[in-house]
């Protein structure tokens, strides 16, 4: 059973969430959070698989809760989805760039969000695609030289990169590319080899800052 906080400052909001999630196989919500703050304590208290943050909080917002649960400096990191109102927020950005393993919009459906849950769970990382590029093209900062690489890309992860960029999930990506699931896994981590980046945000970045895309 995958184990989720929530936390949004609306409570309407979260009990939308609550019903969603619960109904879902699998999921159950073992906490809510009203701020950042108490989100942060709930999650080091309940240790859940997954935390599910709005951006926009009184206090302690969705940035500042991210870094203290994911951020780079964070010895146990845990797995933080981002969940916003906006599709071009530089906040969503910034939480990316804080440690969230991805985001989503509110008017995401079950389907969707069910689905990121469940791979950030699993350690992956899922961009709602519909803002993906819009996102990174709105407020990423093209790098002044191209990023990079370890070694160089064959065509195959070059395929798969552009697909990640495109906030495709590896199961997408298997069925465009014609690939079995342990095939898009093997090529994805060799990307994060070359790129050295972390995770499929950190990809999607990359790919944008190289012009791939």
């Amino acid at each position: 059973m995958i184990r989720v906080l929530l936390a949004d400052d609306q409570e309407i909001v979260r009990t939308g969430l609550r019903t969603i999630l619960d109904s879902l196989d699998g999921i159950t919500v073992v906490a809510e959070a009203a701020d950042g703050a108490e989100a942060v304590r709930l999650a080091h208290a309940h240790r859940p698989d997954v935390c599910l943050l709005d951006i926009r909080m009184p206090g302690t917002d969705g940035v500042a809760a991210t870094r203290a649960l994911a951020g780079p400096d964070v010895a146990d990191p845990m797995a933080v989805v981002v969940i916003t109102t906006f599709d071009l927020d530089e906040y969503v950005h910034a939480a990316l760039g804080a440690g969230a393993r991805g985001f989503l919009l509110k008017d995401a459906g079950p389907e969707l969000l069910g689905q990121a849950v469940r791979v950030a769970a699993a350690g992956d990382a899922l961009i709602d695609p519909s803002v993906t590029v819009r996102l990174l093209t709105h407020f990423a900062q093209p790098a002044a030289r191209p990023p990079v690489l370890v070694d160089p890309l064959t065509d195959r992860e070059r395929d798969v990169l552009r697909l990640v960029a495109a906030g495709r999930t590896n199961a997408e990506i298997a069925a465009e590319l014609h690939l079995g699931m342990s095939t898009v896994k093997t090529h994805l981590g060799a990307i994060m080899a070359k790129t050295s980046t972390r995770n499929r945000v950190e990809v999607a970045r990359w790919a944008y800052d190289a012009g791939i895309s």
